[in-house]
């Protein structure tokens, strides 16, 4: 069995004018926290799911549950989650409530993922 070694700095020589430039450019602890708990929600391959459906077209949440072979409830969490990130909003039309994508910005991240995952 061969023992991995990690790659560390042989020597800590430390560079200020790096560290100066990262200290400045660094968000605020907050912003790193609310980023984290974003990129939590797309850890979810239902959600996931849920958004490729949105970007075809609004649907109701009988629709997403015929779609995705899923209880309405089990959507229903899912899009309630969704929202609360700000990535679906929903409208009721009568006895139905529509959801859809919140803007663009949710289409962006999903596809650079699948750009980094698809790369060699």
């Amino acid at each position: 069995m061969t023992e991995k070694s990690e790659e560390v700095c042989e020597s800590c020589e430390l560079h200020e004018n790096l560290l100066k430039i990262v200290k400045e450019m660094m968000p605020e602890e907050t912003e790193l926290y609310d980023l984290a708990e974003l990129f939590k929600v797309f850890g979810d391959s239902t959600r996931i799911r849920i958004l490729f459906v949105l970007f075809e077209a609004e649907v109701c949440v009988c629709d997403l549950a015929k779609a995705l072979n899923m209880t309405q409830s089990a959507i229903s969490h899912q899009l309630r989650i969704l929202k609360q990130n700000k990535l679906v909003k929903s409208r009721r039309e009568g006895k139905s409530v529509f959801y859809s994508l919140s803007d663009d910005h949710v289409r962006t991240i999903i596809d650079q993922g699948r750009n980094h995952i698809e790369e060699d």
